[in-house]
């Protein structure tokens, strides 16, 4: 059976409490186990978010086996999940926003705006911080099903791989919420 890439809503702390089991659920077959009870939208929910969760799991592993790359063993840590070149980061992958407005060709040549907006945009419950982040955001210009990026890690590998290697300190975007210098920047999925 086929099951559809639908949130059905936004993310939100309460939703996310009644699935926390995602994080120890390891296969898709134990996840289906654990939700069949559950009505269609917390149902969507649970599996989208079992598919986030471990498809992050896997960009950050295909970090960890870079030498500039420390993970973070501290798993509970919401604002670093690994060092480059001893500069901490969270990281978020993301599919390309509709609601930038603007085209990803746009975006890749304005990237401090399109990670403005994804900061301004965050959940606004307890994910929410505006601390150093490393997006990799996804496009699929065939499909327009962006999601589907998340399971291609050969793709995300190499692009990853790529990245890391000409990474300089200087293309890191420098932001300033009001609290000190925030760095950020894209790995861009194509």
């Amino acid at each position: 059976m086929v099951y559809p890439y639908q949130w059905g809503r936004k993310q939100s702390d309460n939703w996310d409490k009644q699935t926390n089991f995602i994080y120890k659920t390891y296969s898709f077959d134990s996840l289906l186990l654990k939700v069949k009870k559950y009505e269609k939208p917390l149902f969507n929910y649970s599996l989208n978010r079992w598919y986030n969760f471990w498809s992050a799991m896997a960009v950050e592993n295909i970090l960890a086996t870079h030498q500039c790359v420390i993970p973070n063993r501290n798993s509970k840590d919401k604002l670093v999940d690994f060092t480059i070149n001893e500069i901490p980061f969270d990281h978020k992958t993301s599919v390309f926003p509709k609601g930038f407005g603007q085209s990803f060709d746009y975006a890749r040549n304005n990237k401090k705006e399109l990670i403005l907006w994804l900061y301004r945009n965050q959940s606004q419950e307890g994910r929410k911080h505006l601390n150093n982040r490393l997006f990799v955001v996804l496009y699929d210009e065939k499909e327009n099903q962006h999601w589907k990026l998340k399971a291609e890690i050969s793709l995300l590998k190499s692009a990853i791989d790529k990245y890391l290697k000409k990474l300089s300190h200087n293309d890191l975007v420098q932001l300033n919420f009001g609290d000190g210098l925030v760095l950020s920047d894209i790995i861009w999925i194509k």
